[in-house]
């Protein structure tokens, strides 16, 4: 299998309340709550690990509370190669109602100064090289800003590899204007690094396909419920899930996006891709934690996903 390389500039301890109804307040008694080590780069990274392969994880993480990411990178088999930054990792809450629906309280996390940005470049540059793709993941941390987040990815492009984006806001802006290989964004981030006005449907794929033809390779729309719209080279097909029960929507679209890139590396045709990449996704809102735990579900899951081409 593929050496890949994750980058998640600012990850977090999500914290998931379990309730049944959210009342803004009003005393709210918790059906039960459980803490892992997250960021969407870190997400992606344990979905790879399940498909098969080797990951090496990196970015920004607080030498405070390392603790529970060291226990996942040693669980998981992944290569450590994070920065250690004074101070805390956010802690991000996330209150999970019984319907399905999230609300998020994210943390702030530690200002990175110029040094940590510095040997965060200087630990890439030697490793890089002996990997296959990099997902660049995840929002920006305090003190790295849109222009520095442009330049590292100009740095990640120049060793020819297959450069995955999924972030939103100014980080999108700033990856979209490198045509990086991929990029995942949802609806809602789309239309803003678009300036759509509306989440129209025919608005988006117009969106993307200018995208496309502006230098990204493959544009996986996410679109929740509604399934996944993916333009590639040469073909444009929409998926469907079949319809599951909602625990929790965090770490769908990251899932799909390492479903994604496993199918490409692998040489699948698209719609192969795209079906199973769909099923993970689907499969991950049934779940809290991360990864693909229920194989004979998920194989349930990609036989009920719809695939077909788009006009």
């Amino acid at each position: 299998m593929a050496r890949i390389l994750t980058l998640t500039l600012n990850p977090a301890l999500d914290l998931t309340v379990r309730l049944d109804a959210l009342r803004p307040g009003a005393v709210n008694r918790s059906l039960g709550q459980s803490s892992q080590a997250a960021g969407k780069g870190l997400n992606v990274a344990q979905v790879l690990a399940d498909l098969g392969h080797k990951v090496t994880v990196s970015g920004f993480l607080g030498a405070a509370n390392a603790q529970p990411f060291e226990r996942l990178f040693e669980r998981r088999g992944f290569v450590d190669a994070f920065v250690r930054v004074p101070g805390e990792t956010r802690s991000n809450i996330k209150l999970a109602e019984g319907d399905g629906r999230i609300t998020d309280l994210n943390g702030p996390g530690p200002q990175i100064g110029a040094e940590q940005r510095a040997e965060l470049l200087d630990t890439l540059e030697p490793i890089v090289a002996g990997h296959d793709a990099i997902v660049v993941a995840g929002s920006l941390p305090q003190g790295v800003g849109s222009e520095w987040f442009a330049a590292l990815l100009r740095r990640l492009q120049a060793f020819g590899l297959p450069l995955l984006l999924d972030s939103s806001g100014a980080a999108l802006r700033a990856g979209l204007a490198l045509s990086p290989w991929l990029i995942k964004p949802n609806e809602q981030e789309l239309a803003e690094a678009c300036d759509l006005p509306t989440l129209d449907s025919a608005a988006l794929l117009a969106a993307a396909l200018r995208l496309h033809r502006q230098g990204v390779e493959h544009v996986l729309l996410s679109r929740g419920a509604a399934g996944v719209c993916w333009l590639g080279p040469g073909f444009a097909l929409q998926a469907t899930p079949p319809s599951v029960r909602v625990v929790s929507t965090v770490g769908a679209g990251d899932s799909l996006l390492a479903a994604t890139l496993h199918g490409l590396l692998s040489g699948w045709p698209a719609e192969r891709t795209l079906r199973l990449a769909t099923a993970i996704g689907a499969q991950a809102v049934t779940q809290l934690e991360f990864g693909i735990h229920d194989r004979e579900q998920l194989a349930r899951l990609e036989a009920g996903v719809t695939v077909v081409a788009l006009s």
